[in-house]
């Protein structure tokens, strides 16, 4: 059976042409970066003139995350820098 009154392939387009993504809105912090609104400056951690995140106790944990999943690789032998070793000194 066949749908009486169906939209041809035009009208379904013409009313789909509105449901194309934009791009995501912006605004301006106080430390001058662009951020998402309603949400804390990922640069200053600052959210309504009050600082909500603590960015430099982030980026210290971030390092050592970092130091030690290298210390783990390099103890396993899956660092890059491991095989670069061994690559020298097979030549």
């Amino acid at each position: 059976m066949v749908v009486r009154m169906r939209r041809n392939r035009s009208q379904t387009a013409k009313r789909r042409s509105h449901h194309a993504i934009a791009g995501a809105r912006l605004a301006k912090c106080e430390c001058g970066a662009l951020r998402v609104p309603h949400r804390a400056c990922p640069e200053c951690g600052k959210y309504n003139g009050k600082i909500v995140i603590d960015v430099v106790a982030r980026a210290k944990r971030d390092a050592r995350r970092a130091t030690r999943k290298q210390k783990e690789l390099r103890a396993s032998g899956q660092s890059s820098e491991t095989k670069e070793k061994e690559e020298v000194a097979a030549k």
